[in-house]
């Protein structure tokens, strides 16, 4: 049972309910969605695909394993959570409360605590990093790829917003024209 990359991806992209039409454009060239839709469609009752796709469907109703709704709602615990969150006011200043009923404990990556010699504890929160989850989140929705590849035949950009894609595809397509022709853009000078 050897699938291609391609035939993999669209099989993923079927069981993230993509439509298969959709799904079937995203990793094959074809002139319309009609097309996309038959060769979906033949696609789809292939065997090896059939097999992989319900291998698929099994790993996903397992339990153990996390759901994409559940991943995504993980890393916005981890994008969301705040040191702010765990501190209160006590009788000396600032301290560290961080229980079960705490918001967005997910946040949180190391817990250390040490004494300092005398009567103090000095507790540490570390706390993951926000930046990585919101890439993460970003690349399962799909909001933009990292291999965005530019030739002289193909621009391929991942963004959700047709009008986006439009925008940047004209701008990268001035840049290029500007260059083949040796222009640069310059400020005016101010007088």
């Amino acid at each position: 049972m050897k699938l291609t990359q391609k035939q993999i991806g669209f099989v993923l992209d079927v069981v993230k309910e993509i439509k298969p039409g959709q799904a079937y454009m995203n990793h094959y060239k074809v002139k319309s969605m009609s097309v996309a839709d038959a060769c979906a469609s033949r696609l789809l009752k292939s065997a090896k695909i059939q097999a992989y796709y319900q291998k698929l469907l099994t790993k996903m109703e397992d339990e153990s394993i996390a759901s994409p709704k559940e991943r995504k709602q993980i890393l916005t615990e981890i994008t969301r959570g705040n040191l702010t969150d765990y501190q209160e006011t006590g009788a000396d200043g600032a301290w560290l409360n961080i229980g079960k009923e705490s918001p967005h404990t997910k946040a949180i990556s190391e817990i250390t605590s040490r004494t300092d010699g005398k009567d103090s504890v000095i507790t540490k929160v570390k706390l993951h990093n926000p930046i990585q989850a919101i890439t993460e989140l970003n690349k399962m929705e799909r909001i933009y790829s990292e291999n965005t590849v530019v030739d002289n035949r193909t621009v391929n950009i991942n963004i959700g917003d047709p009008k986006e894609k439009l925008i940047i595809l004209i701008n990268r397509l001035a840049t290029r024209i500007r260059e083949a022709e040796g222009d640069t853009i310059t400020k005016p000078e101010r007088s």
